[in-house]
C-alpha cells in the first residue's frame, strides 16, 4: 500500500510544521466535540485493558532506571534477556559500582549500544553511591542529572512508580499520537505537552503504556492494523490506510 500523501496534516511522520510564528504559544485547548473524541478513546484503550504494565522485568527502582536506560535504541525483550542475568549479580548502585564497565558489558553486550550504556551506568551508579548514599532520588531533576538519563527516562520511571504522572513519548507514542490527532505538535517536547494537557486526567498515568502498546502491537509504523483496532472508528487517520 502506498505511503500516505506528504500534503495530508495527519501524516504517519507528522512532519508538517505548525504555520506559526516561532514566537507564538501554542493552544492546548481542544473544542467540546474533540475533548469527548478523546476522553473516548482513553475510555476503550482501559476498557480493553485496565492496569497496563511495562513490559520491561524490575524489582526495585534502581533496577527499573537501569532497565529503562538500557531499552533505548533496543527491545524490551532483549533488555530482559540481559537483565535476567545482570540484576541477580548487580541490583544495587554499589554492586553496580564493584562490577565496573568491563563486569557490566558482558552482561549486556547483545544489546545496542552497550559500551556508552555500560559507561552510563557506571557512572550513574557511583553518582547514586557517592551522593544519595546508594539510595535512587525519585525527582526529576536529580535524575536527568544522572549519565544516560534523560527527559524520557525520567518521564517513564517518575510515572511507573506513581511519583507524578508523565506521558514519555518515544516513537511509538510520537507516531500514534499524530495518527490518532492527539496532538500535531513537531517534537517530543511539545507532543508530551500536547498530551499531557489533552489526555483527560483520570487516564494519563496510563497513556503512556496504552500509546506504547498500541503502536507496539496494532498501529504499527509501516501497515497499522486498522480492521483490529479499537479505535479506528475515531481515528481521523484511517482512512489514508483503509481507503475508505
Amino acid at each position: 500500500m502506498s505511503s500516505p500523501p506528504r500534503t495530508k496534516p495527519l501524516s504517519a511522520l507528522a512532519t508538517v510544521k505548525p504555520r506559526r510564528s516561532s514566537k507564538a504559544k501554542l493552544s492546548t485547548r481542544l473544542s467540546p466535540k474533540a475533548r469527548v473524541r478523546v476522553a473516548e478513546i482513553f475510555a476503550r484503550f482501559q476498557a480493553a485493558q485496565p492496569d497496563p504494565r511495562p513490559e520491561l522485568d524490575y524489582i526495585s527502582p534502581y533496577t527499573f532506571l537501569v532497565a529503562v536506560a538500557l531499552s533505548a535504541q533496543a527491545t524490551d525483550k532483549s533488555v530482559n534477556k540481559a537483565t535476567e542475568r545482570l540484576f541477580p549479580v548487580a541490583d544495587t548502585p554499589r554492586k553496580m559500582l564493584d562490577l565496573g564497565v568491563e563486569g557490566l558489558e558482558p552482561y549486556i553486550k547483545s544489546i545496542g549500544l552497550y559500551r556508552s550504556k555500560a559507561r552510563n551506568v557506571v557512572a550513574a551508579a557511583r553518582i547514586l553511591v557517592e551522593q544519595y548514599g546508594g539510595e535512587t532520588p525519585l525527582e526529576r531533576e536529580a535524575l536527568q542529572a544522572l549519565p544516560g538519563v534523560g527527559r524520557k527516562t525520567a518521564s517513564v520511571v517518575l510515572n511507573q512508580l506513581d511519583v507524578e504522572p508523565a506521558i514519555a513519548v518515544d516513537t511509538h507514542v510520537f507516531r500514534v499520537s499524530h495518527r490518532l490527532d492527539l496532538t500535531q505538535a513537531p517534537t517530543p517536547d511539545k507532543v508530551e505537552r500536547d498530551l499531557m494537557a489533552r489526555v483527560p486526567e483520570p487516564y494519563r498515568t496510563r497513556a503512556h503504556h496504552w500509546l506504547i502498546l498500541h503502536g507496539r502491537y496494532t498501529c504499527v509504523a509501516r501497515k497499522p492494523k486498522c480492521p483490529e483496532c479499537l479505535v479506528a472508528d475515531l481515528c481521523p487517520s484511517r482512512p489514508l490506510y483503509m481507503g475508505v
